[in-house]
């Protein structure tokens, strides 16, 4: 039975839509009031890494707050800040080697933005302003990093607000926007930041943003190799900065440290955030090249920004032990492991007429469904298919990652996954399982409709 919307005086994100109370998480299961047990299918959104309820975080929360809970940035630094930094610089690419810690992700990306900006007026090139980025790409809910984002559902209500910005075409082989086959194409998509670039005008444009696997707006969609080292390339030849998204991909998630590595390529500057601190706090970085750090050490001498709770103490102190857990467990190869796994369990979602495309790296994978496989035409927008299936899934106490219009920034469903590092085999063929019991039931009854 369909419950009533939550009677509190909370502003739920939905509001005609019940939540349950979450009353503990163990492992990669959250509990709620009611004894139901769920696997954390999504890790929440791409948060959750080293899994709910580990103890060894606990500790080094208290261990800190027993000594400082709070400083601000702009009056102390911390030993905590300065071993989290020290950490994140020795899992980043070689030269990113400086890190500004912020407490959200649409803070970070706009935090890169503006260090990109900033940078470019101290190096005498105050022209160059733009900042390029894709469609069906998400950068965050703030209205600088909207403006970078390329959902069209997302941004619609708050066109009047936001900033125009260029974008370019996604790396969507799924969904070609130039009608080629992977195994046939010349990376037109990366070659299109070219094209781009040269009618904004080379001597106008700051910097590229790109998440390496896109996330939530369109269910991990992996580029074809070669694609970002294309980029690296254009972003060299016409001197703009390469920032790398990766509030999701980072920090183990696709079985790497970062997203990009699966290429060998390096960003200028990498937003790093979800998995820094695995739900345990909110934590997000920027960690940027050296040769940025010493251009505004060198001219002003100032970043021009700051946020309330810049290299919190506390957050920096459960960033640190987040790292060491990961690094003691070996969790980042687990990943790689388990994903193996993982996508090969769920491949066999691809026998539903519903399921278009399964992809995925690490333990970040996305379904994609359609209402025709062979024209992979999108189903009706006001169906809300994945709603139907995420809720379904939900009700099977499996919690899984929705999302809409990826097709087109309107049509389209898909969920992304992302549990715990983790995970096992078993929770994973549970999970896969759930899915494939959850499209039976679905396909039926819209079906039937």
């Amino acid at each position: 039975m369909k419950k009533e919307p939550n009677p509190d005086h909370v502003f739920y994100r939905n509001l005609r839509k019940f939540f349950p109370t979450s009353d503990r998480g163990e492992g990669v299961y959250i509990y709620d009031t009611e004894r139901k047990k769920y696997i954390d299918g999504s890790g929440g959104a791409a948060v959750v890494g080293i899994g709910h309820g580990v103890k060894e975080i606990t500790e080094a929360m208290v261990r800190q707050a027993n000594r400082i809970s709070f400083s601000h940035g702009s009056h102390f630094t911390s030993q905590s800040a300065i071993d989290l930094a020290s950490k994140l610089v020795q899992l980043s690419p070689k030269g990113l080697n400086r890190v500004y810690f912020l407490s959200g992700g649409s803070e970070a990306v706009e935090t890169a933005v503006k260090l990109a900006r900033q940078y470019q007026v101290e190096r005498g090139k105050p022209q160059k302003y733009k900042v390029i980025s894709r469609w069906t790409s998400y950068h965050g809910n703030t209205l600088g990093a909207l403006a970078l984002s390329g959902h069209t559902g997302r941004r619609r209500h708050y066109l009047p607000l936001i900033q125009h910005t260029p974008h370019i075409v996604p790396a969507y082989c799924y969904r070609c926007p130039f009608g080629l086959e992977p195994e046939k194409c010349d990376l037109e998509c990366a070659l299109d930041l070219e094209k781009t670039l040269l009618y904004e005008g080379p001597d106008s444009v700051s910097a590229f943003i790109a998440e390496p696997i896109v996330g939530a707006t369109a269910g991990a969609l992996v580029p074809k190799d070669g694609y970002f080292e294309k980029i690296r390339e254009i972003c060299d030849r016409y001197d703009l900065l390469f920032i790398a998204d990766e509030v999701m991909t980072g920090i183990g998630r696709t079985g790497k440290n970062f997203g990009l590595d699966h290429w060998k390529v390096v960003p200028d500057m990498i937003v790093a955030a979800k998995g820094l601190s695995s739900g345990y706090t909110p934590l997000f970085a920027v960690v940027v090249k050296e040769e940025i750090f010493q251009t505004i050490k060198e001219g002003s001498g100032a970043f021009v920004h700051g946020h309330t709770y810049n290299q919190n103490p506390l957050s920096c102190a459960i960033g640190c032990a987040v790292i060491d857990y990961l690094i003691k467990h070996d969790l980042v190869s687990r990943s790689a492991k388990m994903g193996e796994h993982f996508l090969r369990s769920l491949q066999s979602l691809n026998r539903h007429e519903i399921v278009g495309d399964v992809r995925g790296k690490g333990l970040f994978a996305g379904i994609e469904f359609v209402k025709d496989r062979k024209t992979k035409e999108p189903f009706d927008p006001k169906l809300k298919l994945n709603g139907l299936i995420a809720n379904r899934a939900f009700e099977k106490e499996l919690i899984t990652y929705p999302g809409g219009g990826g097709a087109d920034g309107i049509k389209g469903d898909h969920l992304l996954l992302a549990p715990p590092f983790i995970i096992t085999e078993e929770q994973i063929d549970k999970m896969v399982s759930i899915l494939d019991e959850t499209i039976v039931e679905i396909s039926k009854e819209i079906h039937q409709k």
